[in-house]
């Protein structure tokens, strides 16, 4: 591969319009996976406001269309696995031509004990089906959520169930409408007017984002950051699951308001499912949600000229493995956040 790019040492610098990106995917994600349908009690109105928020489109690729093939076929022990692709984008749902900001793989174990996070870097440098070697971003804006369902069953060998398309407007609000939530601080910092003690701190919306936002003053940068979007995605979907918001009828309507208004899902992906997902789940707890990075041995650049991060073969293979066996338990670059 030394021979296609050169690896660097240091990262290249990233641009700002990544931040919050990989976070806001996975909270909307965990909002429709946990939240909708959830409270028998308030099943006809969240049904209404899920069908009347949450559009649908095309996502998932056809056989035989625009040289698309067959999903990979599960494992009789990962049958009832389900994968979610979520994909972060400031254009409309399905159009090809816009690059993908966030790309995450939710896996669901069969038995719906686990969730794993799997977010792939968008400039990670992969094989597009029909394409060559380009950043994993770039499947979507050749060819769409379909191209780049492709790409990442190419890379982990399972099939993409559904897909999660979602813009980011409704962030703020959805932390708002739970009444804020308790992040554990990591690392100390004060930026945009806003200081973050180590230990547990309760945040509005405006205030966590200045939290997730910051990586200047972070001892590791990018990495701290990452960890701060794992403490705040966790406050806020434990904060979701709580006696708190399932039991208050306002605090739950306007919460899968927040994460419904800003979602476009595949065709397949009924409400009816959604719901059953979130029954299934329903007992889920913060230990039970691991966030893992798609492994990449370095930064370097593409024969382009294109800062890029180098795909971990070896490592891919063995991620494939896991989600292939639903054995996430046995992947060892697994991230829990306290």
């Amino acid at each position: 591969m030394l021979d296609q790019f050169e690896e660097t040492q240091t990262p290249p610098a990233r641009p700002k319009r990544r931040r919050l990106r990989r976070t806001l995917a996975i909270v909307i994600a965990l909002v429709v996976l946990l939240v909708v349908g959830s409270v028998a009690g308030y099943l006809l109105f969240l049904n209404n406001t899920v069908n009347s928020n949450v559009k649908r489109s095309s996502l998932l690729p056809t056989p035989g269309v625009s040289g698309a093939t067959d999903a990979p076929t599960k494992k009789a022990g990962a049958k009832d696995a389900q994968n979610f692709l979520i994909i972060g984008s400031d254009a409309r749902a399905g159009l090809a031509g816009a690059r993908s900001d966030v790309i995450v793989l939710m896996h669901v174990a069969a038995d719906r004990k686990t969730v794993n996070l799997v977010h792939f870097p968008r400039d990670l440098y992969v094989d597009i089906p029909g394409r060559g070697k380009d950043k994993i971003n770039a499947a979507f804006a050749y060819g769409g959520a379909p191209l780049l369902v492709q790409t990442i069953q190419g890379l982990v060998g399972v099939p993409v169930d559904h897909v999660a398309i979602i813009d980011f407007e409704g962030f703020k609000r959805m932390t708002d409408a739970v009444g804020g939530v308790n992040v554990y601080v990591e690392e100390s910092s004060s930026s945009r007017g806003y200081t973050f003690t180590k230990g547990y701190q309760r945040m509005g919306g405006e205030e966590a984002l200045a939290f997730v936002r910051e990586r200047k003053e972070l001892s590791e940068g990018d990495i701290s950051r990452g960890r701060r979007q794992q403490a705040f995605i966790k406050a806020l979907m434990l904060k979701s699951l709580s006696k708190d918001v399932l039991g208050n009828p306002v605090k739950l309507a306007q919460f899968v308001e927040a994460g419904t208004s800003n979602l476009t899902v595949d065709k397949d992906f009924s409400t009816g499912d959604m719901r059953s997902e979130a029954v299934a789940m329903r007992n889920l707890r913060g230990e039970d949600i691991a966030f893992i990075t798609a492994p990449f041995t370095g930064y370097g650049t593409s024969p382009a000229g294109a800062s890029i991060d180098i795909l971990d073969v070896q490592g891919m293979q063995d991620l494939g493995d896991a989600l292939q066996n639903d054995a996430m338990s046995s992947y060892k670059d697994v991230t829990r956040t306290p």
